[in-house]
């Protein structure tokens, strides 16, 4: 079984001019980002790799899990695959992961993380939020093979407060 994670970085901020890639992140981003990172540590699943797109607010959300997952930051990735807004990417990227990976966690963006969950996971999701989690399992050997599987768990920041 495969199982891939995806989560939308944090409520970013616009107040700054700067590249798209370098916003940061609000508070509500980092307060959100540390509500749903313990929630789904909580749920204690083995996570085998984590993926980044090079956006700071992607990156600096999942900074956030990593430490609260205790998962060690030198086997994590950035990856400009996941700085996608269409899907088309992200979903090139989950069917080229390493078939040792059982539990893949990444982080990226909208409208991109909302297409995948829908035309991989088999529950509709009218948006993933800001700092929303969605996990998809796959009843297949390999990544390559992931065409349509289970949407077993949502963890969105408003359900959490």
């Amino acid at each position: 079984m495969k199982t891939l994670i995806l989560v939308r970085h944090g409520k970013s901020s616009w107040d700054y001019s700067v590249d798209d890639k370098d916003r940061p992140l609000q508070e509500r981003g980092i307060n959100d980002g540390h509500l749903v990172s313990k929630k789904f540590a909580s749920q204690d699943i083995a996570i085998d790799a984590v993926f980044s797109s090079p956006a700071n607010r992607a990156l600096h959300t999942c900074m956030i899990f990593l430490r609260q997952l205790n998962f060690p930051f030198v086997k994590f990735q950035v990856t400009n695959d996941l700085y996608d807004f269409s899907g088309e990417s992200v979903l090139k990227f989950v069917k080229k992961l390493d078939d040792r990976f059982d539990t893949v966690l990444i982080f990226g963006h909208n409208d991109a993380f909302t297409n995948v969950a829908n035309s991989l996971g088999n529950s509709y999701i009218d948006s993933v939020s800001t700092t929303g989690l969605v996990q998809l399992d796959f009843e297949v050997k390999n990544w390559a093979s992931v065409t349509k599987g289970i949407t077993t768990r949502t963890i969105f920041p408003k359900d959490l407060k």
